[in-house]
């Protein structure tokens, strides 16, 4: 499977940069361009866009496909013809933008122009003339293609280049590990685990879960010295389904014993991705939804009346930053509401939504919402469910924790730190 090439547009649909297309016309890209830029006309919402565009092409025999995703302010098109799978272009088209993000941190038109060198040397070294993916580790590229830092742009100005390179005994793929580099050495070394979790759930109008699924990811920063293997052991492992690894973790020893062992790179990284499956009597393993909410909601002529009431189900930690939404219908005009606990509520006219933002959530406390709104339908249409959103710091659904590190091939004994951070998205209907 191979890849046509890939193209970065900006908000106005104009292309910023572009891969060669060595195999294919120059009208070949315009043709990808102009196919999006009038699906994205054409329909009334953007989202509704479908995410591979059929286009075609110079001939009639040799049609094509779009594959797109947008991120940020911009959006990134990879052609595709011949027999390809499109997850093979996202995954491709996500791994670049991740790469970007880890040369540039914040992406947008500018910055990308302002680079403009340093990105068509990413495309160079990312995709090969065939099409097919080259180097996409991080580690590696930033030996062959500099960062954009400022000393970095004075000495190429100056045009000092000798001086440019980061270490005078440093050559590309000096490592015999891809994702790693060679000879890192560090003062203090210690390794940092992020694990956030996101549960997505609906709920029935009877307060019991119809969905209910928990999907994490584990995030590394790592700041080891030399070339450390590490043995990662955590709890609940056993609970843990679905995962997708890093290229540097050993599978065979997951498989056997589900433990972590692998040869970290250096800096930031993501470890793994799982869905957690709590061990439950039933036959449909079930996340427990957090909260609850009581809700009254009536529809009279030209408006209605909304009665809520949200309390916890934890005991010991604080739900923050809580989002309860209901799309109100077409033809709402306005809302008149009162919260407790001094929170705060507002409506959207542009996208007749109605909002009650509560900063916390503490155990063992009630919160109540009520309120009435206008609209100029006669008879008006609300959802009928309510999204809420929250964030619950220092805590995880699935209760993983790091039992034990173990580190052979170095000498020194590394500091760890664990953090964890759940998000939910809740569908809760009435």
């Amino acid at each position: 499977m191979a890849i046509d090439g890939l193209i970065i547009l900006d908000n106005t649909g104009r292309a910023i940069a572009q891969s060669g297309f060595h195999s294919f016309p120059s009208a070949y890209p315009l043709l990808h361009i102009d196919a999006l830029n009038s699906a994205l006309a054409n329909s009334p919402r953007h989202t509704d866009v479908d995410p591979v565009i059929y286009v075609q092409g110079l001939n009639l025999d040799t049609p094509s496909a779009c594959c797109h995703i947008r991120r940020g302010e911009l959006r990134y098109l990879c052609p595709v013809s011949g027999d390809v799978d499109p997850l093979y272009a996202f995954a491709f088209l996500q791994t670049f933008v991740d790469i970007l993000r880890e040369y540039f941190g914040h992406l947008s038109a500018e910055t990308l122009k302002d680079n403009f060198d340093i990105v068509y040397q990413l495309f160079e070294e990312t995709l090969d003339s065939g099409g097919h993916p080259l180097t996409t580790s991080p580690n590696a590229l930033r030996d062959i293609v500099l960062p954009p830092t400022l000393l970095h742009k004075v000495l190429s100005v100056a045009g000092v280049s000798g001086l440019a390179s980061s270490s005078a005994n440093s050559h590309p793929f000096a490592s015999p590990i891809p994702w790693r580099k060679a000879g890192v050495r560090y003062n203090n070394n210690e390794i940092y685990f992020d694990v956030i979790e996101t549960l997505e759930a609906i709920v029935n109008k009877n307060g019991q879960p119809a969905v209910s699924t928990v999907w994490g990811s584990v995030d590394s920063n790592c700041k080891l010295s030399g070339t450390p293997d590490l043995l990662l052991t955590s709890s609940n492992a056993q609970s843990l389904m679905d995962c997708s690894f890093h290229p540097c973790v050993r599978l065979q020893r997951w498989a056997r014993d589900k433990v972590l062992s692998f040869v970290p790179p250096d800096g930031k990284f993501r470890l793994m991705d799982y869905r957690f499956a709590p061990a439950t009597a039933s036959a449909v393993s079930q996340a427990a939804v957090p909260f609850i909410l009581r809700t009254g909601v009536a529809v009279d002529e030209h408006g209605g009346s909304i009665d809520l009431t949200l309390s916890s189900r934890l005991t010991t930690r604080t739900m923050e930053n809580v989002y309860v939404e209901l799309y109100l219908g077409e033809g709402a005009t306005g809302a008149n509401c009162l919260a407790s606990h001094n929170a705060s509520w507002t409506f959207n006219p542009k996208s007749q939504t109605l909002v009650w933002e509560l900063k916390a959530v503490v155990p063992s406390a009630n919160y109540t919402f009520r309120g009435s709104f206008t609209s100029t339908a006669e008879n008006p249409r609300p959802s009928r469910a309510f999204s809420v959103r929250f964030e619950i710091p220092q805590h995880n659904f699935s209760a993983i924790k790091i039992e034990q590190l173990k580190l052979t091939g170095e000498v020194y004994k590394p500091y760890k730190g664990m953090r964890g951070t759940s998000f939910g998205n809740v569908e809760w209907r009435w």
